[in-house]
């Protein structure tokens, strides 16, 4: 594997998110005040921390589209405070690189500045795993990790450290496989983590079926049942991006709680719920995991 840059500078800012970080910090705001589709609060700073959450699916579309379902989770997020590092998984939209591709260290930059890889945790991953690879080329265009950064780094500066990892293929045995092996390398070197699943729901239907599909989905994920959400998004033909990444969270949650693993949905909109077009949508959607009885 060829040495990652020092720095990875984001692919997408100007495009998903605003390249200058004064429009960025703007926005950023206003999503979390957005009426009706935000939390319309702003996040909490510097909150003690709470180990309840082991983590969150957050869509990662533009943020003018899911930036307001996206703020719900890290709203919720930041009552919790800061975590020692973020584990952001992703699917893999250009096809490059390893099918499951965790990235080896170094910094990732955004308009807010740079944010550093947790290169220890990111190796003990891969050693841990049968599947993962330590590989950066597959980060390098992909969008579905770097638009999540900005709002780490609104609610807790540059101080959190990150593992980004893609998925290329999403399966229940990758997804049992890599829970497994963040568990382990979370525990063996002490790291107070939180698992970020990317994905988005239904792709280009229209909001009422593409609504109907994604709740029947998420109904699934409730269950924590990763097998039954596997077969429920494949029989509806739920176009969801990112089942990889949830279903690592899902089970990441049972290896943590156990029989009280649980998910919580905090907000669901479509892109139609942004701009009025509802003939062809995505869907979002911002859902929390954690311990029934230690919320």
């Amino acid at each position: 594997m060829a040495h990652p840059p020092p720095v990875r500078y984001p692919a997408v800012a100007g495009y998903f998110y605003p390249l200058e970080r004064e429009e960025l910090l703007s926005m950023l705001e206003e999503l979390f005040t957005h009426h009706p589709l935000g939390p319309q609060k702003p996040p909490a700073r510097n909150a003690p921390r709470k180990h309840v959450s082991t983590g969150y699916v957050v869509p990662h579309a533009g943020y003018v589209y899911s930036g307001p379902v996206a703020a719900h989770a890290y709203y919720a997020l930041s009552q919790e405070g800061m975590p020692d590092t973020f584990v952001i998984i992703g699917p893999n939209h250009t096809g490059l690189g390893a099918l499951v591709a965790v990235y080896p260290g170094g910094v990732w930059a955004t308009p807010l500045g740079e944010i550093q890889v947790d290169a220890e945790l990111a190796r003990s991953i891969v050693n841990n795993s049968s599947y993962a690879e330590l590989d950066h080329v597959a980060h390098m265009e992909e969008h579905s990790i770097e638009v999540q950064i900005p709002f780490i780094q609104y609610i807790y500066g540059n101080k959190p450290r990150i593992v980004p990892i893609v998925l290329g293929l999403q399966t229940p045995d990758i997804a049992r496989d890599l829970a497994a092996a963040i568990k382990t390398a979370a525990s063996t070197h002490h790291r107070d983590i939180v698992v970020l699943a990317s994905s988005d729901f239904t792709h280009y239907e229209p909001h009422e079926k593409a609504r109907e599909k994604d709740l029947k989905a998420i109904e699934a994920i409730k269950t924590m049942d990763i097998e039954k959400f596997y077969e429920t998004i494949t029989r509806l033909n739920v176009t969801c991006c990112g089942p990889g990444g949830i279903m690592t969270l899902m089970e990441y949650t049972r290896l943590v709680y156990g029989d009280k693993a649980a998910a919580q949905l905090l907000k669901y909109a479509t892109s139609g719920d942004v701009t009025g077009d509802k003939t062809s949508v995505v869907g979002y959607a911002a859902i929390r995991f954690y311990g029934s009885g230690s919320r």
